[in-house]
């Protein structure tokens, strides 16, 4: 009877989690103006709004240089980029140092703590800001020329303290994970964060997200402890009642490259994961002042807890329903998260085929079945990650374990040149 009780239990919690998930993803497509709504608006030609744009790049002397020079091509005429290098990457260093020789716009600052992580290292860079607003962007951004100059006009009409703008991993067609890391951006970018947004709850993007300089001050810059940086400024800027806006447009995405090998998105998604818990547990969510609010802001903090159960309790459950004897009523029943999870499934056919049109990008067959059948070990992958860090938080372990970048988002990818 309790091992029936225990199945059913599990059951429902695991549907209800899926299906709450998967109606958060779908929340930009709901109806065509939820849609429309999440988009840049058209600037209006005027500039109010100084930029100072943060680069901190560690060990990115192969993709820094082409970064800088894509950001000093903004159509913008009043920006700054700040790169902030490590006292111990001369490399990367040498590269800095000849942007900035070339061009008075660039800046270099360079960050002395003797354990480096980025959080550290933009604090280090925020007194040196010039600008109205303080934008962040990683060394291997593809950035859009005309991105400034939305995001100042999204500034002046909303009166927005924070605007988010969106990120894009590009290289689908690197590995059977580079495709599902992509949509796992485009769900999350696309639709996900305008729905925190609403809410009034926001745990921010790495980087396309710029802030008022006074505001980032007088919040005291970043957590330099938090592996998380961003999704702490972003719980902290909502409990202070910042009013933060999304804005997503294809044409207008910061886009990237998804990690170069399992190994290296296992570290990152524990590093992530792990913010999220230090997130959690420092608590300023509890600040927020709707009780709605601090119910989801308490779900997502939680996620990687939730990962890291769901990725032990689901094969236990299948195999206590298809190995004992249990009622078939219960048997049944541990069947429903397998109903989300198809339906899942279909949703994320429809955005891969989105997505595909959205940035011109040449989607066959293979690709939806390297989707399909790829799901599982994803989630697999996903679950380990979210292990990996409760363990790490359990034991005090704070390390920053960089992501490498080889540039694989840089190469022109059109029609030809993607394989079905």
């Amino acid at each position: 009877m309790l091992t029936s009780v225990f199945i059913a239990v599990v059951s429902f919690a695991l549907f209800w989690m899926a299906a709450f998930t998967l109606w958060w993803q779908m929340h930009a497509w709901r109806t065509p103006e939820v849609l429309a709504s999440t988009r840049f608006s058209r600037p209006d030609g005027d500039e109010h709004v100084s930029f100072s744009l943060l680069l901190p790049a560690r060990h990115e002397q192969a993709v820094l240089d082409h970064t800088v020079q894509r950001l000093l091509e903004s159509t913008h005429t009043d920006f700054e980029i700040i790169v902030i290098v490590g006292h111990d990457d001369p490399e990367t260093t040498e590269v800095a140092r000849k942007a900035a020789d070339r061009d008075p716009r660039v800046r270099v600052v360079v960050d002395t703590h003797e354990k480096k992580n980025k959080p550290k290292a933009m604090n280090t860079a925020l007194p040196h800001c010039r600008g109205d607003v303080v934008g962040v962007f990683d060394a291997e951004d593809q950035v859009h020329p005309e991105l400034l100059a939305h995001v100042d006009h999204a500034f002046r009409s909303t009166g927005a303290d924070v605007v988010q703008g969106g990120v894009q991993l590009i290289n689908f067609h690197s590995s059977w994970y580079s495709l599902r890391n992509c949509l796992e951006y485009f769900f999350w970018f696309r639709s996900r964060l305008h729905l925190h947004a609403q809410k009034g709850f926001i745990p921010l993007g790495g980087n396309t997200v710029f802030v008022r300089t006074g505001v980032l001050r007088d919040a005291g810059g970043w957590d330099p402890h938090c592996l998380a940086e961003d999704c702490d400024l972003g719980v902290r800027l909502s409990s202070a009642g910042r009013k933060v806006v999304v804005a997503y447009d294809s044409e207008m995405v910061t886009r990237e490259e998804t990690p170069s090998s399992l190994m290296s998105l296992m570290k990152q998604r524990t590093r992530w994961n792990q913010g999220f818990l230090q997130v959690y547990r420092k608590r300023d969510w509890k600040q927020l002042p709707g009780f709605g609010q601090r119910l989801l802001a308490r779900y997502t903090l939680m996620t990687p807890y939730l990962q890291a159960v769901s990725g032990v309790v689901i094969p236990l459950n299948v195999a206590i329903a298809l190995f004992l004897d249990v009622p078939v009523g219960i048997a049944f029943v541990t069947f429903l998260p397998a109903v989300t999870a198809l339906v899942t499934f279909v949703f994320e056919i429809v955005g891969l085929h989105d997505f595909g049109k959205q940035y011109g990008l040449r989607v066959g067959f293979g690709h939806y079945l390297k989707l399909i059948v790829g799901g599982p070990f994803y989630q697999v992958l996903l679950a380990g990650a979210a292990v990996r860090a409760v363990w790490r938080e359990q034991r005090g372990r704070t390390d920053w374990e960089l992501t490498s970048h080889v540039g694989a988002h840089l190469a022109h990818v059109n029609r030809e040149d993607v394989p079905a």
